[in-house]
Protein backbone atom coordinates (compact mmCIF):
# COMPACT_ATOMS: atom_id res chain seq x y z
CA UNK A 1 0.00 0.00 0.00
CA UNK A 2 2.81 2.44 0.80
CA UNK A 3 4.09 2.40 -2.79
CA UNK A 4 0.60 3.28 -4.06
CA UNK A 5 0.43 6.31 -1.76
CA UNK A 6 3.84 7.45 -2.98
CA UNK A 7 2.71 7.05 -6.60
CA UNK A 8 -0.41 9.12 -5.93
CA UNK A 9 1.71 11.80 -4.30
CA UNK A 10 4.12 12.01 -7.24
CA UNK A 11 1.39 11.88 -9.88
CA UNK A 12 -0.35 14.80 -8.18
CA UNK A 13 2.59 16.98 -9.18
CA UNK A 14 2.55 16.27 -12.91
CA UNK A 15 -1.08 16.98 -13.76
CA UNK A 16 -2.03 20.26 -15.42
CA UNK A 17 -2.91 23.42 -13.55
CA UNK A 18 -6.15 23.29 -11.55
CA UNK A 19 -8.54 26.09 -10.62
CA UNK A 20 -11.22 24.75 -8.31
CA UNK A 21 -13.23 26.06 -5.38
CA UNK A 22 -10.57 25.13 -2.82
CA UNK A 23 -7.26 24.59 -4.66
CA UNK A 24 -5.72 26.81 -7.34
CA UNK A 25 -2.29 26.45 -8.92
CA UNK A 26 -3.07 28.58 -11.97
CA UNK A 27 -1.31 31.94 -12.53
CA UNK A 28 -4.19 34.11 -11.28
CA UNK A 29 -7.26 33.86 -9.02
CA UNK A 30 -10.79 33.38 -10.25
CA UNK A 31 -11.90 36.70 -8.74
CA UNK A 32 -10.53 39.50 -6.57
CA UNK A 33 -11.68 41.10 -3.33
CA UNK A 34 -9.08 43.77 -2.54
CA UNK A 35 -10.95 45.89 0.01
CA UNK A 36 -12.91 43.44 2.13
CA UNK A 37 -11.67 44.95 5.40
CA UNK A 38 -13.46 48.21 4.61
CA UNK A 39 -16.66 46.70 6.02
CA UNK A 40 -15.12 45.66 9.35
CA UNK A 41 -16.11 48.04 12.22
CA UNK A 42 -13.24 50.23 13.42
CA UNK A 43 -13.63 49.08 17.03
CA UNK A 44 -13.20 45.37 16.27
CA UNK A 45 -9.89 43.79 17.35
CA UNK A 46 -7.92 42.00 14.64
CA UNK A 47 -7.84 39.00 16.95
CA UNK A 48 -11.62 38.72 16.48
CA UNK A 49 -11.40 38.37 12.70
CA UNK A 50 -11.09 35.43 10.33
CA UNK A 51 -8.18 36.19 8.02
CA UNK A 52 -6.88 34.28 4.97
CA UNK A 53 -3.12 33.87 4.67
CA UNK A 54 -0.50 32.07 2.61
CA UNK A 55 2.29 29.84 3.86
CA UNK A 56 5.71 30.59 2.33
CA UNK A 57 4.02 33.42 0.47
CA UNK A 58 6.82 34.05 -2.03
CA UNK A 59 7.65 30.40 -2.83
CA UNK A 60 6.74 30.28 -6.51
CA UNK A 61 9.91 28.53 -7.71
CA UNK A 62 11.99 25.44 -7.08
CA UNK A 63 9.93 22.47 -8.23
CA UNK A 64 7.62 20.17 -6.33
CA UNK A 65 9.50 20.28 -3.03
CA UNK A 66 9.67 24.08 -2.80
CA UNK A 67 6.68 25.62 -4.59
CA UNK A 68 3.80 26.61 -2.32
CA UNK A 69 2.03 29.31 -4.37
CA UNK A 70 1.54 30.29 -8.01
CA UNK A 71 0.05 33.79 -7.66
CA UNK A 72 2.48 36.71 -7.35
CA UNK A 73 2.21 38.76 -4.18
CA UNK A 74 0.23 41.60 -5.79
CA UNK A 75 -2.49 39.14 -6.85
CA UNK A 76 -2.53 37.38 -3.50
CA UNK A 77 -3.24 40.69 -1.79
CA UNK A 78 -5.94 41.63 -4.27
CA UNK A 79 -7.53 38.21 -3.87
CA UNK A 80 -7.97 38.95 -0.16
CA UNK A 81 -4.89 37.44 1.48
CA UNK A 82 -3.89 39.51 4.54
CA UNK A 83 -1.31 37.30 6.31
CA UNK A 84 2.08 36.85 4.64
CA UNK A 85 4.76 34.33 5.61
CA UNK A 86 8.08 35.86 4.52
CA UNK A 87 11.42 34.01 4.82
CA UNK A 88 14.64 35.97 4.28
CA UNK A 89 18.24 34.87 3.81
CA UNK A 90 20.68 37.30 5.43
CA UNK A 91 24.07 37.91 3.81
CA UNK A 92 25.97 41.04 4.90
CA UNK A 93 22.84 43.14 5.28
CA UNK A 94 21.18 41.84 2.13
CA UNK A 95 17.83 40.05 2.51
CA UNK A 96 16.84 37.69 -0.28
CA UNK A 97 13.71 35.55 -0.25
CA UNK A 98 14.23 31.82 0.23
CA UNK A 99 12.32 28.63 0.82
CA UNK A 100 15.00 26.47 2.36
CA UNK A 101 17.91 26.34 -0.06
CA UNK A 102 15.81 27.63 -2.96
CA UNK A 103 16.19 31.30 -3.89
CA UNK A 104 12.79 32.69 -4.92
CA UNK A 105 13.97 35.30 -7.42
CA UNK A 106 12.91 38.05 -5.05
CA UNK A 107 14.25 40.41 -2.43
CA UNK A 108 12.71 41.69 0.81
CA UNK A 109 12.57 45.08 -0.87
CA UNK A 110 10.25 43.61 -3.52
CA UNK A 111 7.90 42.42 -0.79
CA UNK A 112 7.86 45.84 0.88
CA UNK A 113 7.30 47.56 -2.47
CA UNK A 114 4.20 45.42 -3.09
CA UNK A 115 2.87 45.95 0.42
CA UNK A 116 3.44 49.72 0.25
CA UNK A 117 1.73 50.03 -3.13
CA UNK A 118 -1.22 47.89 -2.05
CA UNK A 119 -1.85 49.83 1.15
CA UNK A 120 -1.56 53.12 -0.73
CA UNK A 121 -4.29 51.91 -3.11
CA UNK A 122 -6.44 50.32 -0.40
CA UNK A 123 -5.97 52.27 2.87
CA UNK A 124 -8.92 50.46 4.46
CA UNK A 125 -6.81 47.28 4.66
CA UNK A 126 -4.02 46.02 6.88
CA UNK A 127 -1.34 43.38 6.25
CA UNK A 128 0.16 41.06 8.83
CA UNK A 129 3.62 39.80 7.92
CA UNK A 130 5.61 37.13 9.66
CA UNK A 131 9.32 37.69 9.02
CA UNK A 132 11.90 35.03 9.86
CA UNK A 133 15.43 34.14 8.82
CA UNK A 134 15.84 31.20 6.42
CA UNK A 135 18.89 29.40 4.98
CA UNK A 136 21.25 31.56 7.01
CA UNK A 137 21.97 31.43 10.71
CA UNK A 138 23.18 34.90 11.60
CA UNK A 139 20.37 35.41 14.17
CA UNK A 140 20.94 39.11 13.53
CA UNK A 141 18.56 40.39 10.88
CA UNK A 142 17.00 43.24 12.89
CA UNK A 143 19.19 46.05 11.51
CA UNK A 144 18.80 44.80 7.95
CA UNK A 145 15.02 44.60 8.29
CA UNK A 146 14.87 48.14 9.68
CA UNK A 147 17.10 49.45 6.89
CA UNK A 148 14.90 47.83 4.25
CA UNK A 149 11.74 49.27 5.80
CA UNK A 150 13.21 52.77 5.67
CA UNK A 151 14.41 52.28 2.09
CA UNK A 152 11.41 50.53 0.52
CA UNK A 153 8.45 51.53 2.71
CA UNK A 154 8.24 53.91 5.65
CA UNK A 155 8.58 53.78 9.41
CA UNK A 156 5.14 55.37 9.79
CA UNK A 157 3.55 52.51 7.87
CA UNK A 158 4.31 50.06 10.72
CA UNK A 159 2.15 49.23 13.72
CA UNK A 160 4.54 49.96 16.61
CA UNK A 161 3.13 47.91 19.46
CA UNK A 162 3.01 44.37 20.80
CA UNK A 163 -0.69 44.87 21.51
CA UNK A 164 -3.35 43.62 19.10
CA UNK A 165 -4.77 46.68 17.30
CA UNK A 166 -8.35 47.44 16.45
CA UNK A 167 -9.33 47.54 12.82
CA UNK A 168 -9.41 51.33 12.96
CA UNK A 169 -5.87 51.48 14.35
CA UNK A 170 -4.59 48.97 11.79
CA UNK A 171 -5.95 50.48 8.58
CA UNK A 172 -3.18 51.31 6.14
CA UNK A 173 -0.60 49.62 8.39
CA UNK A 174 1.89 46.79 8.00
CA UNK A 175 1.98 44.69 11.16
CA UNK A 176 5.30 42.89 11.51
CA UNK A 177 4.93 39.57 13.33
CA UNK A 178 8.50 39.48 14.54
CA UNK A 179 10.05 36.00 14.36
CA UNK A 180 13.61 37.19 15.04
CA UNK A 181 15.67 38.77 17.82
CA UNK A 182 15.80 42.51 18.44
CA UNK A 183 13.79 45.44 19.79
CA UNK A 184 10.09 45.50 19.00
CA UNK A 185 9.09 46.32 15.44
CA UNK A 186 5.51 45.23 15.99
CA UNK A 187 3.82 42.18 17.43
CA UNK A 188 5.78 39.09 18.43
CA UNK A 189 5.09 35.98 16.38
CA UNK A 190 5.48 33.82 19.49
CA UNK A 191 2.65 35.72 21.21
CA UNK A 192 0.14 34.06 18.89
CA UNK A 193 -1.67 30.77 19.48
CA UNK A 194 -0.16 28.75 16.63
CA UNK A 195 -0.80 25.31 15.14
CA UNK A 196 1.87 24.54 12.54
CA UNK A 197 2.21 20.77 12.27
CA UNK A 198 3.88 21.01 8.89
CA UNK A 199 5.68 17.66 8.81
CA UNK A 200 3.71 15.24 6.65
CA UNK A 201 6.22 12.48 5.81
CA UNK A 202 3.81 10.55 3.56
CA UNK A 203 0.17 10.76 2.53
CA UNK A 204 -0.55 8.22 5.26
CA UNK A 205 0.01 11.07 7.74
CA UNK A 206 -2.66 13.34 6.22
CA UNK A 207 -5.31 12.28 8.72
CA UNK A 208 -3.07 13.40 11.59
CA UNK A 209 -2.38 16.67 9.77
CA UNK A 210 -6.05 17.40 9.23
CA UNK A 211 -6.84 16.53 12.85
CA UNK A 212 -4.41 19.21 14.06
CA UNK A 213 -6.05 21.78 11.76
CA UNK A 214 -9.54 20.75 12.86
CA UNK A 215 -8.76 20.88 16.58
CA UNK A 216 -7.18 24.33 16.38
CA UNK A 217 -10.03 25.78 14.34
CA UNK A 218 -12.50 24.32 16.82
CA UNK A 219 -10.61 26.01 19.67
CA UNK A 220 -10.31 29.42 17.98
CA UNK A 221 -13.88 30.74 18.59
CA UNK A 222 -13.54 30.12 22.33
CA UNK A 223 -9.90 31.12 22.76
CA UNK A 224 -8.41 34.21 24.37
CA UNK A 225 -9.67 37.19 22.37
CA UNK A 226 -6.49 39.12 23.23
CA UNK A 227 -4.39 36.56 21.31
CA UNK A 228 -4.41 35.97 17.59
CA UNK A 229 -4.99 32.40 16.46
CA UNK A 230 -2.93 31.10 13.53
CA UNK A 231 -3.64 27.75 11.88
CA UNK A 232 -1.45 26.35 9.10
CA UNK A 233 -3.24 23.96 6.78
CA UNK A 234 -0.02 23.51 4.78
CA UNK A 235 2.38 20.62 5.08
CA UNK A 236 5.02 18.62 3.23
CA UNK A 237 7.43 15.73 3.45
CA UNK A 238 9.74 13.63 1.35
CA UNK A 239 6.79 11.67 -0.07
CA UNK A 240 4.12 14.34 0.33
CA UNK A 241 4.86 17.50 -1.63
CA UNK A 242 3.17 20.83 -0.81
CA UNK A 243 0.90 20.58 -3.86
CA UNK A 244 -0.25 17.08 -2.98
CA UNK A 245 -0.99 18.00 0.63
CA UNK A 246 -2.91 21.10 -0.48
CA UNK A 247 -4.91 19.14 -3.05
CA UNK A 248 -6.09 16.81 -0.30
CA UNK A 249 -6.33 19.12 2.74
CA UNK A 250 -7.81 22.23 1.11
CA UNK A 251 -11.08 20.44 0.16
CA UNK A 252 -11.49 19.21 3.75
CA UNK A 253 -10.86 22.74 5.00
CA UNK A 254 -13.37 24.21 2.58
CA UNK A 255 -16.06 21.69 3.50
CA UNK A 256 -15.44 22.32 7.20
CA UNK A 257 -15.80 26.08 6.72
CA UNK A 258 -18.91 25.81 4.55
CA UNK A 259 -20.59 23.69 7.23
CA UNK A 260 -20.02 26.53 9.73
CA UNK A 261 -20.81 29.51 7.53
CA UNK A 262 -24.12 30.24 9.27
CA UNK A 263 -22.27 30.73 12.57
CA UNK A 264 -20.89 34.06 13.73
CA UNK A 265 -17.41 32.92 14.78
CA UNK A 266 -13.83 34.07 14.61
CA UNK A 267 -11.44 31.47 13.26
CA UNK A 268 -8.27 33.57 13.33
CA UNK A 269 -5.69 33.42 10.57
CA UNK A 270 -5.82 30.39 8.28
CA UNK A 271 -2.54 30.01 6.40
CA UNK A 272 -2.67 27.89 3.23
CA UNK A 273 -0.79 26.58 0.23
CA UNK A 274 -2.44 27.11 -3.19
CA UNK A 275 -5.77 28.49 -1.86
CA UNK A 276 -8.52 29.18 -4.39
CA UNK A 277 -10.48 32.43 -4.46
CA UNK A 278 -13.74 30.79 -3.25
CA UNK A 279 -11.88 29.28 -0.26
CA UNK A 280 -10.39 32.67 0.56
CA UNK A 281 -13.83 34.25 0.25
CA UNK A 282 -15.37 31.64 2.54
CA UNK A 283 -12.89 32.62 5.27
CA UNK A 284 -13.58 36.32 4.70
CA UNK A 285 -17.32 35.68 4.86
CA UNK A 286 -17.34 34.75 8.53
CA UNK A 287 -17.21 38.38 9.64
CA UNK A 288 -18.83 39.96 6.59
CA UNK A 289 -22.24 38.44 7.31
CA UNK A 290 -22.43 40.36 10.58
CA UNK A 291 -21.58 43.74 9.08
CA UNK A 292 -22.64 43.78 5.43
CA UNK A 293 -26.25 44.16 4.37
CA UNK A 294 -25.68 43.69 0.66
CA UNK A 295 -23.63 41.20 -1.35
CA UNK A 296 -19.91 41.82 -1.61
CA UNK A 297 -18.91 43.09 -5.04
CA UNK A 298 -16.06 41.28 -6.75
CA UNK A 299 -13.90 42.24 -9.66
CA UNK A 300 -13.54 39.50 -12.23
CA UNK A 301 -10.10 38.13 -12.89
CA UNK A 302 -9.84 36.47 -16.27
CA UNK A 303 -6.76 34.47 -17.05
CA UNK A 304 -4.12 35.20 -18.07
CA UNK A 305 -4.76 38.89 -17.44
CA UNK A 306 -6.44 40.35 -14.35
CA UNK A 307 -8.24 43.59 -13.78
CA UNK A 308 -6.31 44.73 -10.71
CA UNK A 309 -8.89 47.03 -9.17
Amino acid sequence: MWWLLILVGVSGQVRGAIQGPDYDDTPSPEFLNPSWMSTIPDERLLSELSIPGTHDTMSLFGGVYAECQTWPLALQLRAGVRFLDIRVRHVEGNLTIHHGVVYQNAHFGDVLDSVRDFLASYPSETILMRVKEEFSETNNIYSAVVEHIHRYASWEMLWHSRLVPTMGQARGKLIILQNFYGPDLGMRYASMDIADHWKVPTLQHLEKKWQSVYEHLEAAPHGDKDRMFLTYSSGSGIFAFPKTVAQLVNPQLHEYLKAKRDLNQRLGIICMDFPAAPLIQTIIGFQLKATVSKPTQFSKCIQPHCNLV
